[in-house]
């Protein structure tokens, strides 16, 4: 099976990066290493890359830094995987960009299946997401353009959304004025098959109000259903 991705696997244990590699490699994807922050910088810079594959822990910079960097110059994936396992490290991580956090020791076909998924997410426009009619949306002076996946504040300047970011706010924007669940949320934002853990989608909110909203104390668009979810609760228009 050729997937026609390519991946970076950034670790600074070579044992680490062949075996990702050769297992990756089998399922059809094309994929190279680094060992470091530097080494990374230097594949980005000259080579595509659609998905990378970082560890938190490195010789020169750490992951979160670097997950960071990635999310704020190029549309890119970003799986950590990495042997600290605290929830603040994975929530961390999902802070500084990464789309999913997975633990060593793993599955290989975990990986495969987190693999997969986040790269799906990133090259799928599904029905709900993008229609001829419905490429364009605005809301409180907001603007969200499904064709090139991008949204515009009302000062007109793009704001960089992860790829669960953007999902997330197109889950909003196909609903407005309707209680969503955080299990309809993690359906509606293809986080399923990722088998992401359900109050992540807490995280996302947050990460995504912290970029759209003027006062996080009292957000005016997002609303928190107490005990059920959240709610979109401006107008949104069509154009």
């Amino acid at each position: 099976m050729n997937h026609n991705s390519h991946i970076l696997v950034v670790d600074d244990q070579p044992e680490i990066c062949e075996l990702v590699r050769d297992y990756l490699t089998s399922e059809g994807y094309t994929v190279r290493s680094a060992h470091d922050g530097a080494g990374m910088r230097r594949t980005m810079a000259k080579d595509p890359v659609d998905l990378v594959i970082l560890d938190l822990i490195l010789p020169d910079e750490d992951g979160l830094t670097l997950a960071r960097w990635l999310r704020e110059n190029f549309r890119v994936g970003i799986i950590m995987l990495t042997g600290r396992g605290e929830i603040l490290d994975h929530i961390l991580g999902l802070e500084m960009g990464a789309d999913y956090y997975l633990t060593k020791p793993y599955h290989q076909r975990q990986l495969l299946a987190t693999v997969n998924a986040v790269l799906r997410r990133l090259s799928t426009q599904t029905a709900e997401q993008q229609t001829p009619s419905r490429m364009r949306a605005r809301f409180a002076g907001w603007e969200l353009d499904f064709s090139i996946r991008e949204v515009f504040s009302p000062s007109g300047e793009e704001v960089p959304l992860t790829t669960g970011e953007f999902d997330l706010l197109v889950a909003f924007v196909n609903n407005p004025n309707q209680e969503l669940t955080r299990d309809r949320l993690i359906d509606l934002a293809h986080k399923r098959e990722a088998e992401q853990f359900g109050r992540t989608i807490d995280v996302q909110v947050s990460r995504l109000r912290r970029k759209i909203e003027d006062d996080l104390q009292r957000p005016a668009m997002i609303k928190t259903v107490r005990g059920r979810g959240y709610k979109f609760t401006v107008p949104v228009e069509w154009i």
